[in-house]
């Protein structure tokens, strides 16, 4: 059975029409993606889903319970119960420290527990910024707190209205990295986003024109980074000490054939006695991809503390596909240039290793 259901749900504010005849269903574990231009009823639809506001007609059923049904009180404890909140503006208390307003959510939720909510923002990157109030955290710091508020409750919906839509690329990679985490996790995600790259990161998605669902598309493995992966498959024969020109013979690869021979027309390998190797260009994009891999894997282990050998490397791997020049540039800063990912092995330099001059040993342990 799907954890939501949303059935011919329409709301109107007076003459104006914000959605109508909406029809989906989400399964419990999936990240869906919302997008659609201003005005098209992005942010209706997500405050109809947490109960923020009520439909003209139709009926969103959450766990097989029709929540139109539910009265003010019934929907209060439905939301302190079952949705966790995040929004482009943070609403913070400014004068209460990151603990204090996370503890502030558990009050609300009949609850307070000092140490869970020291642990829910330890696990979003912040145990050194407990005691810090708004004023003195960077915004993407602040948008952890939001999470941490939103997780505190252990939801079974996270609903997260452009997340990223006050944050420089840096912070908005942090904080996609993190929902990637939560993602992975088996957490359900719906989240509302202008951008492309974003909305990439989910399984599906639902473009909204004036109100009604235009598109869904599902998420699937884009050739682009199918001839990635196959692109750091070949770096990490030749790394591993394979010959260049025999890099392309083992088994996984040869079921890449058909992409071998589309990567080749694009001048990302050349065949060389049956097997195929990097060119130069091929070489180039594979030093990037793994540079964005390995960086990734670094940002998830120190600054979200995850120990999993088996998470890091998952998250890494959707991560590495979102991550523009900019951004991987920024996060190598950021992370003091690393030389070597959690495995113990080597990361690509950069140009602002190269410019810095200043390299961090990544330990392995």
């Amino acid at each position: 059975m799907s954890l939501i259901n949303v059935r011919n749900l329409s709301k109107r504010y007076g003459e104006v029409r914000a959605l109508h005849d909406v029809s989906f269903s989400i399964e419990a574990g999936e990240w869906i993606a919302i997008t659609g231009p201003s005005g098209s009823g992005k942010s209706t639809l997500v405050n109809l889903l947490g109960c923020m506001d009520v439909p003209t007609a139709g009926e969103v059923v959450f766990n097989g319970q029709d929540i139109g049904k539910l009265g003010p009180a019934e929907l209060a404890v439905y939301r302190r119960e079952n949705v966790g909140l995040v929004f482009q503006q943070f609403h913070l208390v400014p004068y209460l420290s990151a603990l204090e307003n996370v503890m502030l959510a558990q009050y609300l939720h009949s609850m307070e527990d000092r140490e869970e909510a020291a642990k829910a923002l330890a696990r979003v990157g912040l145990a050194e910024r407990l005691q810090h109030r708004p004023g003195q955290l960077s915004g993407g710091e602040q948008q952890r707190v939001c999470v941490a508020r939103a997780l505190i409750n252990h939801p079974k919906l996270i609903l997260a209205d452009e997340p990223t839509g006050n944050l420089d690329e840096e912070n908005a990679a942090l904080v996609l990295g993190l929902f990637t985490k939560l993602h992975n996790e088996g957490h359900t995600i719906v989240m509302v986003t202008h951008s492309p790259e974003i909305a990439r990161l989910a399984n599906r998605r639902f473009e909204l024109r004036h109100g009604a669902v235009k598109t869904e598309t599902r998420t699937s493995k884009e050739e682009e980074e199918l001839h990635d992966d196959v692109l750091q498959q070949l770096w990490e024969r030749v790394e591993a000490g394979a010959a260049p020109n025999v890099c392309a013979d083992g088994p996984s690869l040869l079921e890449n054939r058909s992409l071998l021979l589309a990567m080749e027309r694009l001048q990302l390998v050349v065949p060389e006695g049956g097997t195929f190797a990097l060119t130069e260009k091929g070489r180039l994009r594979a030093s990037d991809i793994i540079r964005r891999h390995r960086l990734a894997e670094v940002l998830f282990r120190d600054t979200f503390e995850i120990r999993s050998n088996d998470q890091i490397e998952s998250n890494a791997c959707v991560l590495e596909h979102v991550l523009s020049a900019e951004v991987t540039e920024s996060i190598c800063k950021f992370l003091k240039h690393p030389t070597q990912c959690p495995h113990g092995r080597p990361i690509p330099r950069g140009a602002c290793c190269e410019q810095s001059g200043k390299f961090r040993v990544v330990t392995t342990g």
